[in-house]
């Protein structure tokens, strides 16, 4: 990591958070909004990371979301104008706090991806929204935030070529149909093959499919093998890590079986590769739907944690 810039002698984890921006949800509705606010608190008193560690990200702009979005799409999230189909697919009711909740956690990642490019890592406290497509969102995602973070990085000269390793359980179907056609862009999920999206409307550039109960050592043997394979093919320039707690044993949404351990070591994998690499790393933290959301909280929280401890 010596060729990023250092903060009095360390490398220095920015961790963006926009859980202010809350998302008004219905009584039991079952997204776990509670785990961004809960996130950040955990990692305030983990004493690893300072205050200026925590940053509030500005709003992704119409000309961010549009190189990954319709703009006609944008403009009819942006009025309301969006059908009640288009709305159940999102799984989310429209409100201008939904508007400009989606932008920051949009805003999140790109500027994770502006400083990791800089200094090595950074993080999104939300994010992974990797279902939101071209011209619709579903599963919870309204715009896609690596998509278009990935987009500025190409558009202001950053980085050209880019690896989207997407470890939420969920197939990222949104991200794999928006760079369908660019080669610029690597896309590779790992996942439940039982799981939603049920119809896959575009594959990653590598998708591997795991079948239910699909624990630790085995997720892990199909994880190395295929960091491999996109650092070796596609040698990026940047990688958005999305980090899911959602193959968690006990997650609601998952079909998998991995323990806490098990996705620690998963996130010890993924960093340890790319900072051998020397490639910068924008984490998000995608998914997670744990029974308890305390252990949705702690999973993410290792996740910026064993970054952390790996930066030294």
């Amino acid at each position: 990591m010596n060729r990023f810039e250092r903060l009095n002698g360390n490398i220095r984890i920015v961790l963006f958070y926009a859980d202010q921006f809350v998302l008004p949800l219905p009584e039991g509705h079952r997204f776990p909004m509670a785990k961004y606010s809960l996130l950040r608190e955990r990692l305030e008193e983990s004493g690893a990371f300072s205050a200026g560690d925590f940053r509030v990200p500005a709003a992704a702009t119409d000309d961010d979301i549009t190189r990954a979005h319709c703009p006609d799409y944008l403009r009819r999230v942006q009025s309301g104008a969006l059908s009640k189909e288009e709305m159940r697919e999102i799984g989310f009711p429209w409100s201008p706090e939904m508007v400009e909740r989606s932008r920051r956690s949009s805003g999140a990642t790109l500027a994770a991806s502006r400083i990791a490019l800089r200094r090595g890592w950074a993080a999104n406290l939300a994010g992974g929204t990797h279902h939101a497509g071209p011209a619709k969102g579903e599963g919870f995602c309204v715009f896609n935030d690596a998509a278009i973070a990935a987009r500025a990085m190409q558009a202001e000269g950053l980085a050209r070529r880019i690896a989207v390793i997407d470890c939420d359980v969920h197939q990222g179907n949104g991200t794999a149909a928006i760079f369908a056609d660019d080669d610029s862009v690597f896309t590779f999920s790992i996942h439940g093959a039982r799981n939603y999206p049920f119809r896959r409307e575009a594959a990653s550039d590598l998708d591997i499919d795991l079948p239910d109960g699909t624990g630790d050592c085995e997720y892990s043997q199909a994880l190395a093998a295929a960091l491999d394979f996109v650092l070796r093919s596609h040698a990026p320039d940047l990688a958005i890590y999305l980090a899911g707690a959602d193959p968690y044993e006990d997650d609601r949404l998952g079909r998998l079986k991995l323990t806490k351990a098990g996705l620690a070591a998963r996130d010890e994998l993924v960093l340890t590769r790319l900072n051998d690499a020397g490639i910068p790393v924008a984490i998000a933290m995608a998914g997670g739907y744990a029974r308890g959301i305390r252990d949705t909280v702690d999973i993410h929280a290792n996740t910026l944690l064993t970054a952390r401890r790996l930066l030294g």
